[in-house]
Order: C-alpha cells, then sequence, then structure tokens
C-alpha cells in the first residue's frame, strides 16, 4: 500500500497544539503569526494561515484582525459578551478548502471555460484553487501532484497527461482514498470519480450528420489513441454510427497517428509534417467526401490540407471536429461538438466536495457523462458527387 506524505499544515498544527497543551503557550498567551511561523519552519503563508485557521476552529485559539492570534482564554468568554464569543465562534470554525487542479495545458478551444467554471464554483464556496499545467509531461504532473498534497490542499481534480498509462501518483491517491476527480478520462479497472463528455454519443451524434448529409467515405483523423479512454470512445462513436446506418466502416480511410497536437509537439515542423501527411491521404484515397477530426487543431490541419491541393471546404470535402473557439460575427465557422465545459467544471467541483465531506459513496457517482451540442457551421455541406 503506498503511503501519503502527511500535509505540511498537519504537521504545523499538531505541532502548536502540541505546545499549547503542554504549556509552552499558556491562555491568553500570543502564539506566532503566520508570517513569523512561516519563516520558522520554512514553509508558505497559505500553510501556516490554514494550520492556525484549524487551531481557531478547535476552540484552541482566537484569532483577532490587526492583532494576532492568542491562546483562548475560558474565563474570560462571558466578558465579552454573547454576540462576540458567537462571532468568533463562526469566524474560528470557517477554514477555507484548498482545491488543487492539475491539467495538462488549456486554450480558447477546449480548458478555457473548464477553468472559468471551477474557478467560479470555488470563488462561491470561499475556497482556494490551485492551478499546475503538467503540459502532458508525466513526470511534471506526479511532481504538480506531490506538491499539492505536501502543501495540503484538501482535494485534487487531475485532467491526466495523455500517455499509455496513468501516473504512479494518481494511483497512490486512488488507492489511499484521497478526495480526487478526473476529467474527460477515466481509470480502467479501478473504481475513481470521473467527469467527461460522452464521446461515444457525442462523435456519433457528429458521425450521423454526416451520414445523414450523403457522406459514405469519410476519413477519421485522430492522435494515437493509446489507450487514452477519450479517443477510443470517439472512434468507437465513429464505428456505432456507421453501423446504426448500415454503412461499412472503411479503416483505409482513416489516420490515427497525427502527433503534432499531442502535448509538447505543436511545433511549425511537426505541423507541416501532418498537413503533408494528410494532402498524400487526400491524394491515395480520393473517394473521401468528408473529414471528421477528433481535434480542432487537426481541422485546422485539414482544412489546410484541402485548400493547397487546391480543393474548396465545404464544396468539395466537408470537415467537422469536436471543440472550437468561440467565432466572431462573419468569421469562417466549423461544425464542431462542443462540450459543456460549465457543467463539467460545476459537476467536478460538486463530486469533489462530497468526497471530501465523506458523504455515503453509494450517492456520489463513479462516472459522469455529458451530452455535447452540434454546432452546426460553413464547414459541412451535402455531398457532392466527384467526377
Amino acid at each position: 500500500m503506498f503511503a501519503l506524505t502527511k500535509p505540511l499544515y498537519e504537521v504545523l498544527y499538531e505541532n502548536i497544539k502540541k505546545d499549547i497543551m503542554s504549556g509552552v503557550y499558556k491562555e491568553g498567551d500570543r502564539v506566532p503569526s503566520e508570517k513569523e511561523l512561516s519563516e520558522q519552519y520554512d514553509v508558505s503563508r497559505i500553510t501556516t494561515k490554514k494550520a492556525l485557521e484549524m487551531l481557531a476552529g478547535e476552540g484552541l485559539i482566537v484569532r483577532q484582525p490587526g492583532r494576532g492570534s492568542f491562546v483562548k482564554q475560558n474565563s474570560s468568554d462571558e466578558e465579552k459578551g454573547p454576540e462576540l464569543v458567537e462571532s468568533l465562534s463562526k469566524e474560528e470554525k470557517r477554514t477555507p478548502l484548498m482545491i488543487g487542479l492539475v491539467i495538462t495545458d488549456f486554450d480558447d478551444s477546449y480548458g478555457t471555460a473548464l477553468i472559468s467554471s471551477i474557478e467560479k464554483c470555488t470563488t462561491e464556496h470561499s475556497c482556494f484553487l490551485i492551478l499546475r499545467r503538467s503540459f502532458g509531461i508525466s513526470d511534471i504532473e506526479e511532481k504538480a501532484i506531490r506538491e499539492l498534497v505536501e502543501l495540503g490542499v484538501d482535494g485534487l481534480i487531475v485532467f491526466p497527461a495523455q500517455a499509455e498509462y496513468f501516473s504512479e501518483e494518481i494511483l497512490k491517491l486512488v488507492l489511499n482514498k484521497f478526495p480526487l476527480v478526473l476529467v474527460d478520462r477515466h481509470l480502467k479497472g479501478i473504481s475513481t470519480a470521473s467527469v467527461s463528455t460522452d464521446n461515444v454519443g457525442a462523435a456519433r451524434k457528429g458521425t450521423e450528420y454526416l451520414l445523414e448529409l450523403g457522406h459514405r467515405h469519410i476519413g477519421l483523423l485522430t492522435p494515437p489513441p493509446n489507450d487514452t479512454t477519450a479517443l477510443e470512445d470517439r472512434i468507437e462513436g465513429f464505428v456505432q454510427a456507421h453501423a446504426e446506418k448500415g454503412v461499412i466502416v472503411d479503416r483505409d480511410l482513416w489516420i490515427n497517428n497525427i502527433t503534432s497536437t499531442l502535448p509538447n509537439s505543436f511545433r511549425p515542423p511537426n505541423i507541416r509534417h501532418d498537413i503533408d501527411k494528410i494532402k498524400k491521404h487526400l491524394i491515395d484515397h480520393p473517394t473521401i467526401t468528408a473529414l471528421f477530426a477528433a481535434e480542432y487543431y487537426i481541422a485546422l490541419m485539414a482544412n489546410e490540407a484541402v485548400k493547397e491541393l487546391g480543393m474548396r471546404v465545404p464544396e468539395d470535402v466537408s470537415i467537422m471536429c469536436f471543440d472550437s473557439p468561440p467565432t466572431h460575427i462573419g468569421e469562417f465557422q466549423l461544425t464542431y461538438l462542443a462540450q459543456d465545459q460549465e457543467k463539467m467544471g460545476q459537476k467536478v467541483f460538486d463530486i469533489l466536495l462530497k468526497l471530501r465531506n465523506k458523504e455515503d459513496q453509494a450517492v456520489v457517482p463513479k462516472r459522469v457523462l455529458l451530452d455535447a451540442n452540434l454546432v452546426i457551421g460553413n464547414s459541412t455541406a451535402p455531398v457532392t458527387i466527384k467526377k
């Protein structure tokens, strides 16, 4: 069994509590301030603040703005008056939660709205939100998780790095039943909470739309799936839609090795290589009338490849994808599947609070799937029979 390091704020809390109980600090004595404790223990002010708030919540100290924190004097409570005592009691019991968020990266196409939603929820509940980006690198992700746990976060929201396996740090959290919610992916064979789009249903919805437009030769463009559940589900939805419409899936029309959109790979040489790859694919498979991109930036590369071949979108080739940033009036807009990032953020935060509060596990959902909305833009049209 893996063991988690005790949060620093708990160590600090226990040390001060021990000093109070042993008489090092007597009733009415001032205990060190957040700044003094921070310097003494070489920790952050957030850590010392949380430790002092825990002591106040337990009724061991009284925090007085502008003066400091003092060991509580029970004998003087009556002199303070019932209103002041009640006010101090409520203040002492408020210990803001710290929520850690580890995400690969984000931009306007996906991630920004999700973070905004989570941030809104934490603000409404007076929580601290600490954000770390992993850039899709497992080592950075593991380091970020370790640091946040050591800092003393009360729960973690993790958008796992795109890899063939989940990091050891995530597995530690799961095995130790630490409050954790995964976003966009789920652990196969391991019971942990996750919130994501219904990628099977969304891909099926998008593919059905293309099939209804008359497209029968649809190229599917994806990065290497590599056991990434979101991509596997999108491929499954694509296949299901064909089966339901009685259309044979031609896997020769797929490209499943687009690599420039992988974390840390979005560079001009890699992008150019993938555009050329799509161009060659269209030349080698002239029957293709539509391309379904698993990601927004792959759709942009497909659009460029079509244009460089002297063809038009959507007259010669229709293109659709998952996700797209907001567009302004008059701009070209891709047809895309919009994930409900606002609702996703709300669900993630709600489940994390339930796990943190140790609510009945039977009523805490393990896997939440959200519908995606089909947004029809300028990049798709009924099929045109090629001469």
